[in-house]
C-alpha cells in the first residue's frame, strides 16, 4: 500500500466517522460521487462537516464553494488536494 492508498483509507474512515454513515470505509469507493444520486448522496451539511474535518486531520483549507465543488467530488479528489497540501 502507498502512501496515497493510505491516505484513502483515512478519507474514507473520516467520512464514515463524521457523518455517521450507513456504510463502512470498504464500501466507499475511490470514484464514487460523495453527492448526487448514484454515490454517498450527501448533502450540503455534509459538505460543511467534511471541510472542517478536513482542516482539523490534514491542515487543508478549502476557501469557497467552487473550490470545495471541485475538491469534494470523490475519495480520489480529496486525496489528490490533500497530497498537494502536504507537499507544499
Amino acid at each position: 500500500m502507498d502512501d496515497k492508498d493510505a491516505l484513502k483509507e483515512k478519507i474514507k474512515s473520516m467520512l464514515v466517522e463524521n457523518l455517521m454513515l450507513q456504510v463502512t470505509a470498504a464500501d466507499i469507493g475511490d470514484d464514487t460521487p460523495l453527492f448526487g444520486p448514484g454515490g454517498l448522496g450527501l448533502d450540503s451539511v455534509d459538505a460543511l462537516q467534511i471541510v472542517v474535518a478536513l482542516d482539523k486531520n490534514f491542515g487543508l483549507k478549502i476557501p469557497d464553494p467552487a473550490a470545495a465543488k471541485s475538491i469534494l467530488q470523490t475519495v480520489n479528489t480529496i486525496a489528490d488536494a490533500v497530497q498537494q497540501k502536504l507537499a507544499a
